[in-house]
């Protein structure tokens, strides 16, 4: 990974593949790109299932916004994923507006930035 306070690399996930994780699992469903202020961010639908933990079960929807697209998937890694080089998104009225088209489209309550 490049280390640059303006960008970095970022490896795509494979869409569909369960990922275990402490208290259960995630997946990513749907790689999104959106169109936002002449510019397009990369986004990811997920869900989670929590069925490993000591205080029961649960789920939700999520999205997980990478950033804006700098370059796009310009090289792969050395696990064969496809790597582009994306911009975090710092401004918090562009996050909150952001946030809003997004919860309008996918329908769905929780929306993390990278």
């Amino acid at each position: 990974m490049k280390i640059d306070i303006e960008s970095m690399d970022f490896a795509h996930p494979v869409l569909g593949r369960e990922v275990t994780a402490i208290a259960g699992h995630y997946v990513f469903g749907k790689e999104i790109r959106l169109p936002y202020k002449h510019r397009e961010i990369l986004y990811y639908v997920g869900y989670a299932i929590l069925d490993s933990t000591c205080c029961g079960v649960g789920g939700c929807a999520y999205v997980f916004v990478v950033g804006f697209i700098r370059q796009w998937k310009y090289m792969e890694n050395g696990n064969g994923r496809a790597v582009s080089q994306m911009e975090p998104i710092r401004n918090p009225a562009d996050r909150k507006q952001i946030r809003n088209l997004i919860q309008k489209k996918e329908m769905v309550y929780q929306v993390t930035f990278n």
